[in-house]
């Protein structure tokens, strides 16, 4: 403790205590723990550095009384703070638990919470000592055959090389490598409940072009998903045909074309361009397709669906969008591509409808294959956006350019007839309580992280927390620069716990965003809430 700088240990209470706070989603006690632990860290780094700087300038050290005194202040206002912030952050937590949905917790976890925030601080810490009793040993060392400030100055460039290289090169490959190792591993597997289709209609099935082994996990969990015909026969009580279901997986092609070029190969396979349904999805980094999002429309087209996509990552979504989101990007625009160029050339009466779809990474692909929303309502017959990430460059720039007065957390733009933002089937009916018609849906929680995650956050207040929230975000919450930016960042770690509805969790608002935008012929408000139901039970 003795050895501790005094601004970084202030600096590293007031962040203790910043991260506390709430925020949009509740944290477990040991998730809270850990990051309260980091960001305590962090800001004692801070004031490390300062430190060092103010001594560079010339300042003295205080004296060994002033010294003993200032550490007494500091042990009071933490005696003080720090139990009088546990016992309101627990009562904060259980607001923003209230707030999604989620039941309240016992105020007597955050006792372990603040063991193991004092321990991950310690531990981080103690690392940064380590590194600096290396500088000086090397330092030491080195001076006995060189000049001081050349021994200094090789023990600095040694020590830096070794740290950045270790923490932004090796370690960072390395550890995206282990990732995409894993991934690969895991996408070499397949589902228990899912086996190898029997159907010509499935790629991987009787005479495909894909080869199941190549479809990767979640290919086959795609293709060998779904409802059967008697089931969309017995929800709909009116004749059914098979689903169509086509994908491409990273091992069946080489390259991101000749993928987008299998894909369609299959599609004309199938005959899906006879179906009354077309449907483009761009999946997650991992190739993981919603059932959630596909399944809707083969139950309001009893089957006359054909939908499409493939595979361009084996990286789970949040570690592609970090390092390979321009991938995502061209997938989703090579993909459509490919298929409207072929569908573009058949006659108007004898093609499908044509509609683009994606979740979260998937929603930042399948817009990217359009220039603005012209493009899409002229190239589409509608399109659904699910959890986009902030960074999505069309939610983006129709969110700027939403009516005044009109909340960034539920935008309109124009006169909400093409385009609609909704947070819950409710937003999607007229104010006469009829389905809206728009071309395109934009469906986001005010709760969801995913959205509203941008590096804006470290020094502006975003509109969403100025203007009237969300109902399912705290009222306790406010913008404190770069703090909030950290908290909405761990709150991205943690965005699939809520129960849906909330969070990054999507479901309830789906089967009416798919009929607000295709009003199916002979599908009722009552068929869309009672396959709600069915999908809520499922799933």
């Amino acid at each position: 403790m003795r050895r501790l700088d005094h601004l970084g240990v202030l600096l590293g209470l007031l962040a203790f205590v910043s991260s506390l706070t709430p925020s949009l989603l509740p944290r477990s006690w040991y998730l809270q723990g850990v990051v309260s632990g980091l960001s305590v860290a962090g800001a004692y780094g801070v004031g490390v550095v300062c430190t060092w700087l103010a001594r560079r300038a010339g300042v003295r050290p205080v004296s060994a009384q002033v010294h003993r005194q200032v550490w007494y202040g500091i042990a009071a206002l933490s005696g003080v703070v720090v139990p009088v912030l546990l016992w309101l952050s627990s009562a904060w937590q259980n607001d923003v638990l209230h707030a999604v949905g989620m039941h309240g917790g016992g105020r007597y976890l955050h006792i372990g919470m603040f063991l193991i925030a004092a321990a991950v601080a310690a531990a981080l810490i103690g690392i940064t000592r380590l590194v600096q009793d290396i500088y000086r040993l090397l330092a030491r060392r080195l001076s006995r055959h060189v000049p001081r400030v050349a021994a200094r100055l090789v023990s600095f460039v040694l020590v830096a090389v070794l740290v950045v290289g270790f923490g932004t090169g090796l370690a960072y490959r390395g550890l995206v490598r282990l990732a995409d190792l894993s991934a690969s591993s895991v996408d070499h597997g397949t589902p228990s409940n899912v086996v190898q289709p029997l159907t010509s209609l499935r790629s991987g099935g009787p005479g495909s072009l894909v080869a199941w082994r190549t479809l990767g996990y979640e290919g086959r969990a795609f293709v060998g998903s779904g409802p059967t015909r008697a089931q969309l026969a017995g929800f709909s009580r009116r004749s059914a045909i098979e689903p169509i279901r086509v994908y491409a997986g990273l091992s069946s092609a080489t390259g991101l074309q000749a993928e987008a070029d299998l894909v369609l190969a299959e599609l004309r396979r199938t005959h899906a361009f006879d179906r009354a349904l077309l449907a483009i999805a761009t999946t997650t980094g991992s190739g993981w397709v919603d059932e959630g999002l596909v399944e809707p429309l083969e139950y309001m087209y009893v089957g006359d669906t054909a939908i499409a996509a493939m595979q361009y990552s084996y990286l789970p979504s949040w570690v592609s969008f970090v390092v390979d989101k321009d991938r995502a990007r061209n997938a989703g625009r090579v993909l459509f591509n490919t298929v409207y160029d072929y569908w573009a050339t058949l006659p108007h009466q004898h093609r499908p409808r044509l509609v683009v779809f994606g979740e979260s990474l998937g929603a930042f692909g399948s817009s990217a294959a359009f220039s603005g929303l012209a493009d899409l309502t002229a190239r589409t017959s509608g399109a659904l956006f699910v959890g986009p990430p902030n960074a999505t460059e069309l939610w983006r720039a129709l969110t700027g350019r939403r009516e005044h007065g009109t909340p960034e957390r539920l935008p309109v733009y124009g006169d909400g007839q093409t385009v609609r933002f909704a947070a819950s089937a409710a937003d999607l009916h007229n104010p006469d309580g009829t389905l809206a018609t728009p071309k395109a849906v934009f469906l986001q929680h005010a709760s969801d992280p995913v959205v509203w995650w941008s590096p804006d956050l470290l020094w502006s207040k975003p509109d969403w927390l100025a203007e009237p929230r969300g109902p399912d975000v705290a009222v306790q919450m406010h913008w404190f620069p770069a703090i909030t930016f950290w908290q909405i960042t761990c709150d991205l770690a943690i965005s699939l716990k809520p129960p849906p509805g909330h969070g990054h969790r999507y479901g309830p608002e789906i089967p009416t965003a798919w009929a607000a935008i295709l009003h199916p012929a002979h599908w009722t408000e009552d068929d869309t809430a009672a396959l709600t139901a069915v999908l809520a039970a499922t799933g």
